[in-house]
């Protein structure tokens, strides 16, 4: 791709002799004047979409979006053109070799990253060296290599990152979180954790940039970063070691022709078997999905429905993983992307007894399903050893992700937010714990061998961690069964 250069918010094309020192002068002063904290996201995909809105929106009194930087411009004019729609500021827009002219002309105080997973480092590191904060989606990166230079940047810099796992905000788990670290179970001993993708949500990473791995890190690292993640923060715990086995059995070419079609086919927009596969995905009727890519494909050539059978994927669609921690417990995981629900079951089990907890997402891509009751959606279940369960209301919240979005950006844009004593915001010592688990899978995939986390990474810290029960104290006798 072609790229041009592109203008920052208030320059001009020609700029000379006082006019051009006026211009410095009142950018600056203005600059002086703003005490809002200056924010630039680079890739303007789906996900930049969330911190876009919260930055125009409820936390527009503290923040401002001064600019934005994407491969694509097509992708950078739609930004420009929603920052307009919402009354906001039209932010500077810089194509991706412009990153570091987007910095001195703009100044942000904080970069954020939303960009293809495997790119994820290469902005981080031109960050952190020009003393920039950093917030990343996550995962913060893809692999171990990836994820040591980070943690060494970090200390070369004496910066910090901040990785939005934004599922630790969710109300009914940090509802989970309290519960554990109350010892209502005592301590915990090992964990069973099914994460199950339908064939809305869990086919869509097989059309995407997603299914290449080196990209995407695979859905060990992409999608499980979340569910490894949760595990470290709800045991407040480090792993040490994986074992793991993968396979593509569903979303093949194979499954295509057992499904009575002659493709796979290159993509769904021209697809002569369209009408026989109900995994057919219209990018024309989601103006969302139009508007980002679609419309935008004449610039990269980038396409957002390819064909889930083709053979060219190389992630995985059925894994399963063993965990072992730091404190003792061990983690039993599974990730499944074709199945008939979507969401998860977990099970905590303690000293003095197990804690479950189920979830029913229901995800869609392009669409929504039918509306869902809370006892339709959740669960929490306290059994005690030898008693009777105990059902315990799920806490819910508002919003994307379980209400846990809204959560987590006002704990990321509001100065004014309360401390937290769950401890839910993550840097990249968390970010590199999540990556790794899942980057170990990816090694054990491929040599049937366990992988221990210090064998991928050095120096990798500890990060501060509610206390949870520990494993040295007394343990009450059960009621006699």
């Amino acid at each position: 791709m072609t790229h041009h250069p592109a203008k920052g918010p208030g320059r001009r094309a020609v700029l000379s002799g006082a006019a051009a020192g006026l211009l410095a002068a009142t950018t600056s002063n203005a600059h002086a004047a703003d005490t809002r904290k200056r924010y630039a996201i680079v890739g303007c995909g789906s996900r930049a979409r969330m911190f876009q809105t919260a930055i125009w929106g409820a936390h527009k009194d503290h923040n401002q979006l001064v600019a934005v930087c994407d491969t694509n411009p097509g992708r950078l004019a739609y930004v420009a053109a929603r920052a307009k729609s919402a009354g906001a500021p039209v932010p500077g827009v810089y194509l991706a070799n412009d990153f570091d002219k987007m910095v001195r002309e703009t100044k942000p105080d904080a970069v954020i990253v939303t960009t293809p997973d495997a790119y994820h480092v290469d902005y981080i590191l031109k960050a952190l060296e020009a003393g920039l904060d950093v917030v990343t989606e996550k995962p913060m990166t893809t692999d171990a290599a990836k994820a040591q230079k980070i943690l060494d940047a970090v200390k070369r810099t004496g910066r910090h990152i901040r990785v939005t796992f934004n599922y630790r905000y969710a109300p009914f788990r940090s509802q989970i979180k309290e519960l554990l670290m109350s010892g209502a179970i005592g301590d915990i001993l090992s964990v069973d954790f099914q994460w199950l993708l339908n064939t809305s949500h869990g086919a869509d990473y097989f059309r995407r940039w997603h299914s290449n791995k080196a990209i995407s890190g695979g859905l060990m690292v992409h999608k499980a970063t979340h569910h490894f993640d949760l595990v470290n923060w709800w045991l407040s715990d480090m792993p040490v070691s994986v074992t793991a086995v993968g396979k593509r059995d569903f979303y093949t070419p194979q499954m295509a022709r057992r499904m009575g079609l002659s493709g796979p086919h290159e993509r769904c927009l021209t697809c002569p078997e369209k009408a026989a596969c109900s995994f057919h995905l219209d990018l024309a009727a989601d103006a969302g999905l139009k508007a980002l890519y679609l419309d935008n494909e004449k610039y990269d050539g980038y396409f957002r429905d390819r064909c889930v059978w083709r053979p060219d994927i190389n992630i995985e669609d059925t894994m399963n993983v063993t965990v072992s921690y730091g404190g003792g417990a061990t983690l039993n995981y599974s990730l499944n992307a074709f199945n008939a629900w979507e969401g998860y079951n977990i099970a905590f089990n303690g000293t003095k007894g197990r804690l479950e907890h189920s979830l029913n997402e229901q995800a869609t891509t392009a669409g929504s399903g039918a509306p869902q009751s809370e006892t339709e959606r959740g669960v929490i279940r306290l059994i005690p050893l030898r008693q009777a369960a105990q059902i315990i209301p799920l806490r819910t919240g508002a919003g994307s992700h379980g209400g846990g979005d809204a959560v987590m950006l006002n704990d990321l844009f509001n100065p004014a937010a309360p401390a937290d004593p769950l401890m839910r915001a993550a840097d990249e010592r968390g970010g590199a714990a999540s990556i790794l688990i899942g980057a170990a899978a990816n090694r054990c995939f491929e040599t049937g061998q366990p992988v221990r986390i210090d064998s991928l990474i050095s120096g990798l810290e500890r990060p501060e961690m509610p206390a949870m029960p520990g494993h040295d104290g007394p343990v009450p006798m059960p009621v006699k069964g």
